[in-house]
């Protein structure tokens, strides 16, 4: 069943603008690749034998894990430019690629420059292994960062990561940082590529420690530097349905944050068994240069600590982080497709987007319908179309077939789609926009799934 508040008249329509970056940044990563597999080719004369292809595909190997190793900070590091373009979720799957890409390049890179040098001095690779492992500059410390570097991995796996929380899998992630640093120092010491060669070794110097400083800066100093020069605080928690409540929230100098209508930040606060963890919760209105709000459903430990949350409790915030924004808008007509507290970035972006604006808010009960009064104000003041889908037994999941969303959206193929609710829900509803003619270039989601 469905309730509809209906009009014609959207605001005014303004050109959105685009950025390349999402195109020129792969290219880079690619071309930084093809530089990489260039220092060997430059610096091997020939590859003869069994052996000298087993070391020749070791060193291409390491050197790739290497450089691997500095993009998946990069992508990180929350670099305004790559996370507001490219947005923070398709960066966490590039991320997540790279790393599955990095271990394997680093396992291959170990077994095949055991197996070659084995065979170079004929022995066994056990023995070899100890060789290199304990006799070799900086190889032990190496080893350890290759171990620490694969446990990392083992644990980011989708199946183990059900088994923790993201404060324990964002804390663990910070090991990364210690693995990297103990591999650096082997890969000059031993690496054929970087022994005797300045320039080799410059270059790599520049790569890492650029990287370094990228992460660095905005993910430590930006962070501080923001926390106490806004010096936010809690001055309110408002229910707003059963298990959601909004947290208003004032400061110095907001107008500073640039916040955009459908980013998050990364919030902590400070507060007995929150302060330790910093998670990403939405604005769920427009920032304003004096206060800001963010609405959350109780769904773990620390989202159902935000209802008891004191007025005055002190806050810092990293970001505005992702690209959940109108820049990504490029046609006239808007679809929002919320699920549940789905609806907190939409509901920013749904007072601000110009266009022809249509919601499709979707929940289980009229009860759960968070901020309701709020989208019916907005709707009537820019006379925009919401549907209210509830999710009950006699007609809920029905109007998320290409069919429902064609009977609810009229012209649907023509709309830029926001879309924002739980995984299941935002699968489903991908499949069925893809099935209704939408192009996939204008569905836009984000998703903090780690």
């Amino acid at each position: 069943m469905f309730t509809t508040t209906r009009s014609s008249r959207g605001m005014r329509h303004r050109r959105p603008r685009h950025s390349a970056v999402p195109f020129l940044a792969p290219l880079l990563i690619w071309a930084g690749a093809a530089g990489v597999l260039a220092l060997w080719w430059s610096d091997t004369t020939a590859v003869v034998g069994p052996a000298g292809w087993l070391t020749g595909a070791g060193r291409i190997t390491g050197l790739l894990a290497g450089y691997a190793c500095a993009v998946l900070l990069a992508l990180m590091a929350r670099v305004p430019l790559l996370d507001h373009t490219i947005g923070t979720d398709r960066l966490a799957r590039w991320h997540a690629f790279g790393g599955r890409c990095a271990i394997s390049l680093a396992l291959a890179h170990t077994l095949l420059v055991i197996w070659g040098y084995s065979l170079t001095s004929h022995t066994n690779v056990v023995s070899q292994t100890s060789t290199l492992v304990l006799h070799y500059p900086d190889l032990l410390k190496g080893t350890a960062g290759f171990l620490l570097f694969l446990a990392t991995g083992v644990l980011s796996a989708r199946a183990a990561r059900r088994r923790m929380s993201y404060e324990t899998w964002h804390y663990l992630h910070f090991a990364t940082y210690l693995a990297v640093f103990l591999t650096f120092g082997h890969q000059l010491s031993n690496g054929a590529d970087f022994v005797g060669n300045r320039s080799a070794q410059i270059a790599w110097y520049t790569l890492f420690l650029g990287v370094a400083a990228l992460v660095a800066w905005y993910r430590f100093a930006v962070p501080l530097r923001r926390g106490l020069r806004h010096r936010l605080r809690v001055t309110a928690v408002h229910p707003e349905a059963p298990g959601v409540v909004s947290v208003h929230l004032t400061g110095e100098h907001l107008d500073e944050l640039g916040g955009e209508p459908g980013q998050f930040l990364r919030w902590r606060f400070m507060s007995r068994g929150l302060w330790w963890t910093a998670n990403p919760y939405s604005l769920s209105a427009p920032a304003h240069p004096s206060h800001l709000r963010i609405t959350v459903k109780s769904a773990g430990g620390h989202s159902a600590a935000l209802g008891r949350l004191t007025p005055g409790t002190r806050v810092w915030a990293e970001g505005p982080y992702g690209g959940f924004t109108a820049n990504r808008r490029s046609a006239f007509k808007i679809l929002l497709l919320a699920g549940g507290v789905g609806i907190t970035p939409l509901r920013a972006l749904f007072e601000t987007l110009p266009g022809q604006v249509t919601l499709v808010y979707r929940a289980r009960r009229t009860e759960d319908l968070a901020l309701r009064a709020e989208i019916d104000a907005i709707a009537a003041c820019r006379r925009a179309t919401v549907h209210y889908v509830l999710d009950e037994p006699a007609a809920g999941s029905a109007h998320f077939t290409p069919q429902g969303l064609a009977a609810l959206v009229p012209d649907l193929a023509a709309h830029d789609v926001y879309l924002c609710g739980p995984p299941g829900m935002t699968q489903s509803a991908i499949q069925a926009l893809r099935d209704a003619g939408v192009p996939a270039r204008r569905i836009h989601h984000e998703s903090f799934a780690f």
